[in-house]
């Protein structure tokens, strides 16, 4: 009986000393089964929206290469490269000796076509020419004037004119130079505004569309940023370069030049095709058993608890998967030890970066 009143004591005693220790090794073991994991937010990661750097050069639209519409020898070119020009203003000028004796000759040509065709007439009325030999001498004199007037076409081509008000980009001839028909002895361009020629992929290309924002700098104009629109996209590949060209107009006036290295970043419109399909980017080593179209990625919408869900892929690019469905509705996405869960796990989001 007193051996049994001594065990009751013992027990109760270990019984308290125990409780304690129990609870801080469940504690210890609900650590251990929480996974620490890396997310990256899902809000704002679609690939449709993720901004374009391009480069290229400055240019315009309206480049044009004049020339004379007759061959000859340059008798004078008025302008310089970079000067600027206005619509109607003398540019160039051949030597117009040999134009001027052509013109000549057509007029001596015209007048004795008027003589020939009076004598005929006369010679008609008194019943000496026939009415063939009068329609003769009238289509004589026709064909003289129209000599006439081709010869004083070519006289007034004999000199450049601007079209229109711009700049001198080049000038490829100079005075004292013969020169054919249609040769190039200027290159000009207009004053309606500058353009950022670039080239773009294919995924590039299908991603922007006409009206897109960009923002453009230049080495030229050190600290300035330019707004530009897209304002062309080519519908065929450069054979040369193998990239579509695509040309973004400069809103308001600089002061650039033609040929001018510059770069950018093109914003796609949220109404894109690709943002409507619903597509993400997402690092490789977020996707798990990628098959093909499909896979497998670890979202979390409670910071606490991982779920496994099927995603659609659409493509690759240099360090990312496109997904074009699967993640909708899920807030974060666990790109950071993902292999050591199953669905449901309980995680830990720890950041990605060491803390110091």
């Amino acid at each position: 009986m007193r051996i049994l009143l001594l065990l009751v004591p013992a027990a109760f005693i270990l019984h308290s000393c125990g409780t304690p220790a129990s609870g801080k090794n469940a504690t210890a073991r609900s650590q251990a089964d929480t996974i620490p994991v890396q997310v990256m937010p899902l809000d704002g990661n679609r690939s449709g929206l993720s901004p374009i750097a391009v480069s290229g050069q400055f240019t315009t639209d309206d480049e044009t290469q004049l020339g004379f519409k007759t061959g000859g020898v340059i008798r004078s070119i008025l302008v310089k490269e970079g000067d600027r020009i206005h619509a109607g203003q003398l540019l160039a000028t051949l030597d117009l000796t040999e134009i001027n004796t052509q013109v000549s000759q057509a007029q001596l040509g015209l007048e004795k076509a008027k003589r020939d065709f009076q004598r005929v007439q006369n010679l008609y009325r008194d019943s000496v020419a026939t009415l063939e030999q009068l329609q003769n001498a009238q289509t004589a004199l026709d064909i003289a004037n129209q000599q006439v007037s081709a010869v004083r076409f070519n006289q007034n081509y004999s000199e450049i004119r601007a079209g229109q008000d711009g700049f001198v980009l080049r000038k490829i001839a100079n005075p004292g130079q013969v020169v054919s028909p249609g040769a190039p002895v200027l290159e000009t361009n207009g004053d309606k505004g500058w353009l950022l020629r670039v080239g773009l992929s294919d995924r590039q290309w299908a991603t922007i569309k006409l009206g897109d924002k960009a923002s453009l700098e230049t080495a030229a104009l050190p600290g300035k940023t330019l707004s530009g629109t897209v304002s062309r996209r080519s519908e065929g590949v450069d054979p040369q370069t193998g990239t579509f060209t695509v040309d973004i107009r400069v809103q308001g006036s600089a002061p650039l030049a033609a040929g001018l290295f510059g770069k950018g970043v093109i914003q796609p419109a949220a109404g894109a095709a690709v943002v409507k399909a619903g597509a993400w980017a997402i690092p490789y080593q977020a996707l798990l058993d990628g098959d093909g179209s499909s896979g497998y990625v670890f979202v979390t919408n409670d910071g606490h608890t991982a779920h496994k869900v099927h995603v659609r892929l659409s493509g690759m690019e240099k360090d990312q998967v496109l997904i074009s469905d699967g993640l909708t509705g899920s807030r974060d996405l666990i790109v950071s030890g993902s292999a050591y869960l199953n669905d449901s796990s309980p995680i830990r989001i720890t950041p990605s970066t060491p803390v110091q």
